[in-house]
């Protein structure tokens, strides 16, 4: 992979992602622009499906760095995320050691608590240097990981850095270009906010959603398109339990032209319905008066 020098403008940063299939809004091209200029990590806040997560796979593209996506959970700990020793391993090296009489504890100690045991997890991994410069580190969905797993990831956003007990510390030659994403399903804590800076990834006006179908699916016509993204942003209006991001316009709209569908029918949202809405009761919700008065608004002007 070669490495791409930095971009030297908010211009630039914004031709970096259009570059990329990534229509961004001016605000956030501005503030990725400054957190790779001040090497501050991102923060990006916003509902599922806006593109929090695809920034982050566009700028390791359009810099040609290696991505490293840590995907949090609830239960998250050290072993999953940061490192864990290869304990058969290591077991194995005693066994041998043993038999070969080595009973020298202290140098036994230091050899099974090597590098070569130690199984390195993402974030210990974007530590470590790379030929095409620091990696980008994705950190996704973190408000699902526990506050306990929040809180130890502020030595690392702090110095870059990791204490592991038996090896020491290990810390980054030049820092990871940091991007950490939250659906807002908890809030995170300030300490770590401090450590970022923030953005709201709100749903694309229609204007640029179309431009974000267009640049994804080419081939798509332009009728059918501007029905759909008019038909999605007429389902945001309304009261579902999800509603559809751009990931779940894209989805509908290649699902429709897969099935040729040259303009939008009651007919063909029926047949694709599952590509937009993924909660029984908001398909259940969009029957009748609701689908008549939502498709109306989409047609009528195309």
């Amino acid at each position: 992979m070669t490495a791409s020098a930095l971009p030297q403008s908010v211009d630039a940063m914004m031709e970096l992602l259009s570059s990329r299939g990534y229509i961004a809004e001016r605000s956030l091209a501005t503030v990725a622009y400054l957190s790779l200029r001040m090497g501050r990590p991102l923060f990006l806040e916003g509902e599922a499906g806006v593109g929090k997560t695809e920034i982050a796979k566009v700028l390791s593209a359009g810099l040609g760095r290696k991505l490293i996506r840590l995907q949090c959970y609830e239960g998250l700990d050290a072993a999953s995320a940061v490192y864990e020793w290869n304990s058969a391993a290591q077991m194995i090296a005693i066994r041998l050691a043993e038999a070969a009489g080595d009973t020298d504890r202290e140098q036994l100690s230091g050899d099974i608590f090597a590098e070569r045991f130690l199984i390195k997890r993402p974030l210990l991994q974007a530590l470590e240097p790379e030929v095409a410069g620091a990696p980008v580190l994705l950190i996704d969905e973190l408000d699902r990981a526990d506050e306990a797993f929040e809180a130890y990831l502020l030595e690392i956003l702090s110095d870059f850095q990791i204490t592991i007990p038996e090896f020491g510390t290990v810390k980054a030659p030049q820092p990871p270009i940091v991007i950490i994403t939250s659906n807002r399903t908890r809030e995170i804590h300030d300490a770590l906010k401090r450590r970022c800076l923030y953005h709201w990834v709100d749903y694309p006006s229609a204007e640029r959603e179309l431009a974000i179908v267009k640049s994804r699916l080419p081939g798509i016509s332009a009728k059918l398109s501007q029905q759909v993204v008019r038909f999605v942003q007429a389902l945001r209006h309304q009261d579902f339990y999800k509603s559809p991001g751009v990931a779940e316009t894209l989805d509908w709209a290649h699902a429709l032209t897969e099935l040729d569908a040259r303009s939008l029918t009651p007919q063909a949202i029926g047949d694709s319905l599952g590509a937009l809405l993924k909660y029984q009761d908001d398909i259940a919700r969009l029957q009748g008066e609701t689908l008549q008065n939502v498709l109306k608004e989409a047609t009528s002007e195309t």
